[in-house]
């Protein structure tokens, strides 16, 4: 049984990236299934940090917005959106060249917040860094 609301759009989560952060650092939505949300994001000059591996502020940005896609397709858009709430990261592995993956998938799905776990690995599969992110889910009439 899915998780969504309404069906990932891919393509048009992709183009509302386009021109933010996820566009710039190169962060492509890749694929929803029933209970997950994967994208990757190169390794490159844009991701990289000075030592030349990458870096763990980019990973963290990898990890939001796979969380933040996918809390806001869980949602009623009518009803609710979601925001960031709270994130950590345990960086494991360094990569310094080809791309990485993230997978999110809901750890709790609550009526007020959802707690997300976001796994993101190197081409071979090998973990690079996991994160948990908490979004808060608000009534839309107290959007900002």
């Amino acid at each position: 049984m899915t998780i969504w609301n309404r069906s990932p759009q891919l393509d048009l989560l992709n183009e509302r990236g386009a021109l933010c952060a996820n566009g710039h650092l190169g962060i492509e939505m890749l694929e929803a299934g029933e209970d997950f949300l994967r994208a990757r994001m190169p390794v490159d000059a844009r991701t990289r940090q000075p030592a030349g591996v990458l870096h763990g502020g980019v990973s963290v940005v990898l990890a939001e917005t796979l969380a933040s896609w996918a809390a806001s397709l869980v949602v009623d858009p009518d009803k609710h959106h979601c925001v960031g709430q709270e994130i950590n990261a345990n960086h494991v592995r360094a990569v310094s060249d080809g791309w990485v993956y993230g997978v999110a998938r809901p750890l709790h799905l609550g009526r007020t917040s959802q707690v997300w776990d976001v796994r993101i690995s190197d081409e071979s599969g090998k973990l690079v860094c996991v994160s948990r992110v908490t979004m808060a889910v608000l009534h839309s009439a107290s959007r900002y």
